[in-house]
């Protein structure tokens, strides 16, 4: 039995934006780690006698500390073999996956990676925004809304500056000063989009302005997990309206022939 790490992305929620590499991976495990934004359906191509730890935060409450992810991912791999850290969209987007490996390795266990489909570009892909596109943006910013000291980052003052799309992950508690960071740079009818729960069946969608947006949050009701995306993109979306909705019907009644 060798003691071995493998860190999985999982993708941004829909179980069918897994990886075959990672679907290898579960099935090879041992121990699997899960986050809360993992689609628990994922699981089911593991092992009947894998076991599933949830380590995850839910409603602000943490089951684990990342210290304790840490030595839980060392003790199970040295105590039963391969240990799958199942974390949602790509690990390493502020998906902590990197420091998690490097701990690893300092107990002299094997460790790889398994890249993930990033909910960056997959959830507005699946509202039909695309990030980039001709003559109307050139490049992106990708941007954590809030830091560890639990302070808004100082670039997205700097992205504000910029004609690039901006999007901001974990950014919902920040949004107030998201807003009046772009309407300082005369940026008020900028378009927005704030996608919850991005990719799956109950995903939550809000289409305004910097103006606008904070309104329309709460009408929407709209909350974490969500990603925020800023700028003309927004405005330049392909309706797959009709295209999702008949997906989903048929994901719903073929669960519930399953059933």
């Amino acid at each position: 039995m060798t003691p071995r790490l493998t860190v999985v992305g999982a993708g941004p929620g829909d179980a069918g934006l897994i990886t075959l590499k990672a679907i290898k991976a579960i099935k090879s495990a041992d121990v699997i780690l899960f986050d809360a934004l993992v689609n628990e359906e994922l699981l089911q191509y593991a092992s009947p006698k894998a076991e599933k730890i949830f380590v995850g935060k839910r409603k602000g409450c943490y089951a684990y500390q990342q210290d304790q992810i840490n030595d839980l991912i060392v003790e199970r791999a040295l105590r039963c073999g391969h240990v799958v850290r199942l974390k949602g969209g790509d690990p390493f987007i502020f998906g902590r996956g990197a420091e998690e490996l490097e701990y690893a390795k300092d107990y002299a266990i094997e460790v790889a990676v398994v890249p993930g489909i990033s909910s960056v570009a997959a959830v507005p892909a699946y509202q039909g925004i695309p990030l980039t596109k001709r003559n109307a943006s050139e490049s992106f910013w990708v941007i954590t809304g809030t830091t560890k000291s639990h302070k808004i980052s100082s670039d997205v003052a700097l992205a504000a500056k910029s004609t690039a799309t901006v999007v901001i992950l974990m950014g919902m508690s920040k949004l107030s000063e998201i807003v009046q960071i772009f309407s300082k740079e005369g940026k008020s009818k900028t378009a927005v989009a704030i996608i919850q729960n991005g990719t799956r069946i109950d995903q939550n969608v809000g289409i305004g302005t910097i103006s606008n947006i904070e309104s329309i949050v709460k009408e929407k009701q709209l909350s974490n997990p969500a990603i925020i995306i800023i700028g003309e993109v927004v405005n330049q979306r392909v309706d797959l309206t009709d295209i999702y909705s008949k997906a989903n019907l048929a994901l719903i009644n073929s669960r519930q022939q399953n059933a």
